[in-house]
């Protein structure tokens, strides 16, 4: 396919196609149906009997069968032209929009796709300093064009031929040859359902044309942004539709929480706390944070890139209980070193702005970490709040059930990275702060994470006692404690914990011990020498929310580590 064919191509063929099989399938229905109530009906409602009966209305039935195979085979025929129109009008469109803007830039494009301009600042047809940036794009687009529509042309002439064959061979009347032709359309058309590995949900989506991609997007775009296996460009399309959807849905709730109850009603011994008041604030409070947290990640994504601010990918979003997303500094599946962040009790919808605000600065100390080594590499950083965090420290954090629960969803996520991941493995990492790091130490306990490095920052404990106990290189395990950070006082909440940390501080007050051990509501402390991680370093006075202060040196650390230059 070049560009005079894909530009020139009349589609208005491929339709009156279409619409002859669309008749010609209705016709030979109609004819199956005369078919059933004029023979097969009349055959078996007589009184003929004996084996002559039998042979003959064995031999209708069968021939009914047939009929009605045939008449599914020429809609499969039908949905497959419908296809090709569908996706050789998007590709043509992709195509004319890009030599459109090649001619709006005064860029010539040559027939074989080579691109030229005038660099004469004096000419009148002067392309301007950025045409070579400018030709470089329109290029891609017009080579992605074209990919496009020859991906659509092997999709569709593969199935066009098949059926063909069927005709051709007979075995388009065969029942069973049918069911496979009808379970190949349906797989087309639907959506692998949600848990589903992301290495099958990759495969399904690639062998999608571009075109059914757009079309599911557009269409379930609550089912595609939050499935792992789909790529971040089209996540993140998908996720912007329903943020806007999500927007306006909030708003009508808010719209339609109806007037303020009395806060006080009347009781037997005199006004008490009205229960309807009560659960109007708390409904009102959460619409309006969901709505804070809408806002700022509408925002982020409608931020001009800059060094700052790199581009952002919404990969996952739902306004379930306290709300959830996931948000990508910059594009995952094409940069050398992807770091998940894992934010810990509080973490929401609504508190998201901050924590994103963490993701840009780790992406920049990973910037830099890259120049200083002379490497030219990219980093995708991204703030998953894709699992119910505990929302206060007494009781929620100092149950585990949070990070039990969220251990499907984040190893799904992390091998959904792997997945759709393009060229070769990136360097990935795992890090999280507070309770995240007990979520994150759970899942890479009971299910494993596909990661290179894993991050513990003011960790209550990670659920294990050894860094080799997360199933990766300990060497690989790397945990940071500020000298102000309280979390170093949470007490275990088991007695075997208990029992540790009394045996130890026993053994420290009398200098019997010369590794002190010491044990967290979770898990023993990630910054001890018996842990077995690698200690990240923290300024005086860091406090538990203090580590990606900037021009901190645990800021630098992590930076560091996501580029894998530590």
């Amino acid at each position: 396919m070049d560009i005079a064919g894909l530009y020139n191509a009349n589609l208005n063929n491929i339709t009156t196609a279409k619409n002859a099989f669309d008749a010609l399938a209705t016709a030979f229905g109609q004819h199956v149906e005369a078919w059933q109530h004029e023979v097969a009906d009349r055959l078996g409602a007589s009184h003929w009997t004996g084996p002559t009966s039998a042979v003959a209305q064995g031999r209708v039935k069968d021939l009914g069968g047939q009929l009605r195979a045939a008449r599914q085979e020429l809609t499969f025929v039908s949905k497959a032209l419908a296809n090709a129109v569908e996706q050789f009008a998007l590709a043509q469109s992709h195509l004319i929009s890009a030599l459109d803007d090649a001619r709006n830039a005064k860029l010539d494009v040559a027939p074989d796709g080579r691109i030229t301009w005038d660099n004469e600042p004096a000419s009148p047809g002067f392309a301007g300093s950025g045409a070579e940036t400018t030709a470089v794009a329109i290029s891609n687009r017009i080579t992605a064009a074209l990919n496009e529509a020859a991906h659509a042309d092997q999709e569709i002439s593969a199935r066009l031929n098949h059926l063909a064959t069927n005709a051709s061979n007979g075995t388009g009347l065969n029942a069973a040859t049918v069911a496979q032709d009808l379970a190949a359309e349906t797989a087309r058309e639907q959506i692998p359902a949600a848990g589903t590995d992301p290495n099958s949900v990759k495969q399904w989506w690639s062998g999608l044309t571009p075109a059914q991609q757009q079309r599911f997007v557009h269409d379930h775009p609550d089912r595609i942004g939050n499935l792992d296996g789909i790529p971040a460009v089209a996540r993140d399309g998908a996720n912007r539709l329903t943020l806007q959807q999500a927007k306006l849905e909030l708003q009508a709730q808010l719209d339609h929480l109806g007037p303020e109850p009395p806060a006080k009603v009347a009781g037997m011994n005199g006004a008490v706390s009205n229960p309807a008041h009560d659960e109007w604030e708390r409904r009102k409070a959460l619409l309006q944070e969901q709505v804070i947290g809408v806002n700022a990640i509408e925002k982020r994504l409608m931020t001009k890139v800059d060094d700052k601010h790199p581009p952002t990918y919404l990969l996952g979003f739902d306004t379930k209980g306290n709300g959830h997303a996931i948000v990508a500094v910059n594009n995952p599946d094409t940069a050398d070193n992807v770091s998940t962040y894992v934010p810990g009790t509080g973490a929401r919808l609504g508190s998201i702005d901050s924590d994103i605000e963490r993701s840009d600065r780790m992406v920049a100390s990973a910037n830099t970490a890259n120049v200083k080594a002379g490497l030219p590499r990219t980093t995708s950083s991204i703030t998953w709040v894709g699992y119910d965090a505990p929302q206060s420290i007494t009781p929620e954090a100092m149950n585990d059930s949070y990070a039990r629960n969220a251990g499907n969803s984040l190893h799904s996520f992390e091998a959904g990275l792997r997945a759709t991941h393009d060229g070769e493995p990136s360097n990935n990492t795992i890090l999280a702060h507070s309770y995240g790091t007990t979520t994150v130490g759970y899942t890479l306990r009971d299910k494993g994470l596909p990661v290179d490095n894993v991050v513990l920052i003011a960790s209550p404990g990670a659920g294990v006692e050894h860094a080799r106990d997360l199933g990766v290189d300990p060497s690989r395990v790397f945990a940071a404690q500020g000298d102000a950070d309280g979390i170093s006082m949470a007490p275990p909440m088991n007695a075997n914990g208990l029992a540790s940390n009394f045996g130890n501080n026993l053994g420290d007050y009398y200098g019997v011990l010369q590794n002190p051990d010491h044990h967290l509501i979770h898990g023993r402390d990630p910054i001890l020498p018996g842990f077995g991680a690698q200690v990240i370093p923290t300024d005086p006075g860091t406090g538990h929310s203090d580590y990606w202060n900037p021009g901190s040196v645990s800021l630098q650390a992590m930076g560091e580590i996501i580029a894998g230059r530590k």
